[in-house]
């Protein structure tokens, strides 16, 4: 079943040509029926599925405070004072997890360039030092999650790293490059076929399926179950 259409990459360019509030309200029912709805869909048949990947990932169609985030932009301390986001996000996160924080299955789509995400983004300090400290522990862990060719050959490393080292771990560690990382996250790109298809809950999955390792470190470094 397709969730997804053209129509939802079609509106999204038209947001951003044309973001301000007033063509929003103009086209809400265009927002509504091509992303919002859609993405509600999706999420539900995603969570008939998630305990492939994991038991402890949550499908939340709520439109607030759920998988689907708002696509009202936080312009509060931003220059930048457009206020749609012109992209959609859908988070399958932890349960023990209430924002974007948390480790989680990520699905970006955007008609500059679609995503499947893993990980834990932004972690806050006390989570980054726990994933830094597990990297320091046990290497060969790390090694054998990122490092075997059904996660190498599936995922790239992404994010933003310190220029230095963080305080209070070695630099001549051999995982040095590792350890600066800020953001702990694996992406893929997929086209916007790979959304708007017919199998997007299935090949969705399929491909979380091959980060089980990755999602599984990171969760066990933070100690929460996976």
């Amino acid at each position: 079943m397709a969730y997804f259409t053209r129509e939802t990459f079609r509106f999204l360019n038209d947001l951003a040509e044309h973001n301000d509030r007033a063509w929003f309200d103009e086209n809400r029912d265009r927002y509504e029926a091509h992303v919002k709805e859609p993405a509600q869909r999706f999420i539900l048949a995603m969570g008939a599925g998630l305990d492939r990947v994991s038991p402890h990932l949550r499908a939340d169609p709520r439109p607030v405070g759920g998988s689907l985030f708002r696509i009202y932009r936080d312009i509060r301390f931003s220059k930048d004072k457009r206020p749609f986001k012109t992209h959609t996000g859908i988070q399958f996160r932890h349960h023990r997890g209430r924002d974007a924080h948390a480790p989680g299955v990520y699905l970006h789509i955007d008609p500059r360039s679609c995503f499947l995400g893993l990980g834990v983004w932004r972690p806050p300090g006390p989570a980054l030092k726990k994933i830094r400290t597990a990297l320091v522990e046990d290497p060969e862990a790390w090694r054998d999650a990122t490092g075997s060719p059904e996660f190498a050959e599936t995922f790239e490393l992404g994010g933003e790293s310190l220029s230095r080292g963080p305080r209070g771990f070695d630099m001549s560690h051999p995982l040095a490059v590792d350890l600066k990382r800020k953001d702990f996250v694996a992406t893929r790109p997929v086209p916007q076929s790979f959304v708007t298809g017919a199998d997007v809950v299935e090949d969705t999955l399929a491909l979380a399926e091959r980060g089980v390792p990755f999602m599984t470190f990171l969760c066990r470094a933070l100690e929460v179950p996976f």
